[in-house]
């Protein structure tokens, strides 16, 4: 599993998709957050608070993530090294775990130069510090949780096409279906407010105020783990 989480973030990093996916993240986020007039600019809302970016971030990395796992299985397909790999002596579940894994630390490495918004709302809070530093914490283990639900929903994405494109476009939609399907159809009528439980953004939203809960936990692990063994048990068939 390590030579192939090795392997996954030797591709990541020679070649330009890496710094492009976290250039692009960066751009996007600095811009809405600090530039564009609008609900998320920071500066007019005249608060040191960074909600706006952890309102942000899920709607980016819907397109975002799938962007960086979409190469992970329909890539190796494409260049007839799927079979080879299979033939290595690792499990399926080592392999698609490495993949994951993968995905996941470039996602880490995404989000560390945001950390750089932290400082800047601490040094602007008034006085100097005047920040809930915990909602903060709470909403950077809320983004880890979302993107690491996202990153298996990716390379299950991945495994059942062989077109990157094709991996793209179903990734996305899973993604955006995942995270925001359930509230809207919640609020269809009182009787379904039970279905907002089903989504990512209810147990998001939940870490976010910084209640690290048993049930949060267990649905992103759950999640994580479930889009795993559908991605190990289709390679296998």
């Amino acid at each position: 599993m390590l030579a192939i989480l090795k392997r996954e973030i030797s591709n990541f990093f020679t070649s330009p998709i890496a710094y492009l996916v976290m250039g692009l993240f960066l751009v996007i986020t600095g811009l809405f957050l600090w530039v564009f007039k609008g609900p998320f600019n920071i500066p007019d809302s005249g608060f040191a608070d960074l909600t706006p970016f952890f309102e942000l971030a899920p709607w980016v990395f819907v397109f975002l993530i799938p962007a960086i796992t979409m190469k992970s299985f329909a890539d190796e397909r494409q260049l007839g090294t799927l079979e080879m790999l299979l033939t290595k002596p690792i499990s399926i579940y080592e392999l698609v775990t490495g993949k994951f894994l993968g995905g996941l630390l470039l996602v880490v490495c995404t989000l560390i130069p945001t950390l750089l918004y932290v400082y800047t709302l601490y040094t602007l809070g008034n006085p100097t510090g005047n920040l809930d530093m915990g909602s903060i914490i709470g909403s950077y283990l809320g983004l880890l949780f979302l993107a690491s639900g996202f990153v298996a929903v990716g390379v299950f994405a991945s495994s059942v096409s062989t077109n990157q494109i094709t991996a793209f476009i179903l990734a996305v939609v899973l993604c955006f279906g995942l995270l925001y399907l359930p509230q809207a159809v919640s609020e269809l009528s009182p009787a379904l407010s039970a279905v907002e439980g089903l989504g990512i953004k209810a147990h998001f939203d939940s870490i976010s105020r910084g209640v690290l809960s048993l049930a949060d936990l267990t649905y992103f692990i759950s999640l994580s783990v479930l889009f795993i063994v559908l991605t190990a048990t289709f390679l296998k068939k």
